[in-house]
């Protein structure tokens, strides 16, 4: 039977996955490159409304999730953010709690989602959250809603390409509403190519510490 886990081992207190030779989020300061390639590359959170509908794909250990709704909150937003992602490796509860616990900043918010990790939705007053476990090359055909603004976030193209196939890209497309926007720390040329062919307008833009560059792109 196939192994259904990514594989954890922590490297300086940073997960990493041993089936894909990856960390989870920077070795330097996951909640920085959160904040630079998916917040700042999404142009959030000048673009939040009520109802602003983030995808994602990687889960991986919620710091996404978490850096999002913090945004949310600090940026005075009335309504819900809506927020699904497409992972197909859960990680534990533990091991999240456990990676999340190295950002003090964001300490108050994982105390308050702790107890729903492991869970496939979340609702809050302000948070409308769904985790669509599975392959997501056949996960998010079977989509059928639309998002404001994407979050690539699989292990690196080289090491994880299925996620970052041109069909998979093409997929994204479609699933994005109009003026939608897309970002993700890889500056690869296959990824950019495919997200112009799925419909983007891809921009390079600088990259978080030592990657010289990242990706953006608007639905054209």
């Amino acid at each position: 039977m196939e192994d259904q886990s990514a594989g954890l081992e922590w490297r300086g207190g940073v997960p990493v996955s041993t089936r894909f030779d990856d960390p989870y989020y920077s070795l330097a300061d996951g909640l920085a490159e959160t904040r630079h390639v998916f917040l700042g590359g999404n142009d959030l959170p000048a673009r939040f409304r009520p109802g602003f509908h983030v995808a994602e794909l990687g889960f991986g250990t919620g710091l996404n999730l978490l850096a999002t709704l913090a945004s949310w909150r600090a940026s005075g937003q009335t309504g819900v953010l809506r927020y699904t992602s497409f992972e197909a490796y859960p990680l534990p509860a533990e091991a999240m709690r456990r990676a999340q616990a190295g950002f003090a900043e964001l300490a108050p918010l994982a105390c308050n989602l702790a107890p729903h990790w492991g869970t496939a939705a979340i609702r809050l007053p302000d948070l409308d959250f769904r985790l669509v476990v599975g392959d997501a090359r056949e996960t998010v055909p079977r989509w059928a809603d639309l998002a404001d603004a994407w979050f690539l976030d699989g292990f690196a193209p080289a090491k994880n390409p299925e996620l970052w196939s041109p069909e998979l890209l093409a997929e994204v497309g479609r699933r994005t509403a109009p003026e939608g926007t897309a970002a993700t720390y890889s500056a690869a040329g296959h990824v950019r190519r495919a997200l112009a062919a799925a419909g983007f307008e891809v921009t390079r833009a600088p990259g978080y510490g030592a990657k010289r560059h990242m990706t953006r792109a608007r639905r054209a």
